[in-house]
């Protein structure tokens, strides 16, 4: 999977310490899931989302296609 929120943070200018406060979470879970060493919760995966005003599949992409 393709992890978008580090773009998306440094296209709005934000540090990781400011994405972390305007989430309400720790900056070491912003490194971790800028990072891939933690996915994010879909709670949080939406409220990244709505911040960047994205919609989540631009934030995270994922390859995976269904087998027929």
């Amino acid at each position: 999977m393709e992890n978008r929120v580090k773009h998306w943070r440094e296209q709005v200018g934000w540090s990781q310490g400011e994405l972390a406060r305007r989430l309400g979470v720790s900056r070491q879970t912003v490194n971790a899931v800028e990072t891939d060493k933690y996915d994010p919760s879909l709670p949080l995966a939406l409220r990244l989302a709505k911040l960047f005003a994205v919609q989540v599949d631009q934030l995270f992409l994922d390859p995976w296609e269904p087998q027929e």
